[in-house]
């Protein structure tokens, strides 16, 4: 049994020892060096380079937190211990590609945890800020459907409550008062930012939100990732596309992942263009699986979630710490949601 590390100021060469033997090597750490990665808001990334005979040059962990604020957030809405139950249950019965694992543990008390998986290098995140070209998203809505597939309509996971147990998922009264109550903060740190039709836009969305959920009431449910989105991308590397950050993942409407990647991932004119073409892709690789589900359907849920990113956008920059990259992504999540729902007359 490995020792739970959830610092990384805590691992030593020993520890590392275990865990590269734990994903099939053979080997010794010696030395290493560590070093901070990535961007997330919620988890702590570091990239260990080991020195070593019959072990992997590097290995990345990921951790909670250092920002007081992201880390109580992390705890609060259960992203720690969601992401490490993904990989321990759910990884294997899907076909979404991912990194491979070596170790993950949390403590269910105080949800420290650490995730230990091979590093993607040379494959490069994707760039939120700059958006991605239409076949970067077709690559990325092919792996959404593998993800979807396999487990569409499963009643196990329907019923997992972490994964929100779906028994009350279209009252979406919580979600109208978080965002109600998030709203004036983020329209005063961000009203330089957003255009007058904008601000407009984040005002009129609060009283669709009370039936947002009421399209989709009664359909098959399906895996949704939840915050699907360049910045959990890695393009090539080992693989040509790999999805990361299990944090926010929940069993409801597949297509709520569509549409927030189209709004917060292709620039307006690009996605303008080439949604369509993109949304029968991504339905050709789903129903490969037998969901079943007509384009007609998925073009209306596909309107409805329209503001995905918009939500996003407010609710977890009001949550995680404050940062200028941050606020940046933020900004170009909820403009390109905010043209996405225009574009379709969704307020």
């Amino acid at each position: 049994m490995i020792e739970l590390r959830s610092n990384p100021e805590d691992i030593s060469s020993e520890w590392l020892t275990e865990v590269v033997r734990a994903g099939g090597y053979e080997g010794q750490v010696e030395q290493f060096s560590a070093q901070s990665i990535g961007t997330g808001q919620v988890g702590e990334n570091v990239r260990f380079t080991l020195e070593g005979e019959a072990i992997p040059r590097s290995i990345v962990g990921k951790f909670p937190s250092t920002d007081p604020v992201s880390r109580q957030t992390g705890i609060e809405q259960n992203n720690y211990t969601r992401e490490v139950f993904f990989y321990q249950h759910i990884q294997s019965t899907v076909n979404i590609q991912t990194p491979k694992i070596f170790y993950t543990d949390i403590d269910p008390t105080t949800q420290a945890f650490a995730l230990m998986m091979e590093d993607l290098a040379p494959g490069v995140q994707g760039d939120q800020l700059a958006g991605c070209s239409a076949d970067d998203a077709a690559l990325a809505l092919e792996q959404l459907a593998h993800l979807q597939g396999p487990r569409w309509a499963d009643e196990a996971l329907a019923k997992e409550e972490l994964l929100g147990g779906m028994s009350n998922r279209q009252d979406t009264q919580p979600l109208h008062d978080f965002y109600a109550l998030l709203m004036q903060g983020y329209l005063e740190r961000y009203a330089h930012r957003l255009t007058s039709e904008e601000l407009k836009a984040t005002e009129s969305l609060l009283p669709h939100l009370l039936n947002y959920q009421q399209i989709y009431a009664g359909q098959p449910l399906a895996l949704v990732h939840g915050d699907y989105r360049l910045d959990n991308m890695m393009f090539g590397g080992p693989y040509p596309l790999t999805v990361v950050d299990w944090q926010s993942y929940a069993m409801g409407c597949p297509v709520l992942d569509v549409s927030y990647f189209m709004g917060t991932s292709l620039a307006p004119d690009v996605r303008r263009i080439e949604e369509r073409a993109l949304i029968k892709h991504y339905l050709d690789v789903l129903n490969h699986y037998g969901a079943g589900l007509r384009f007609d359907d998925c073009w209306r849920y596909y309107i409805n979630y329209s503001p995905a990113g918009m939500i996003m956008a407010l609710i977890a920059s009001m949550i995680v710490g404050e940062t200028p990259r941050g606020n940046d992504m933020f900004m170009v999540m909820a403009k390109g949601s905010i043209a996405l729902a225009l574009d379709h007359d969704r307020l």
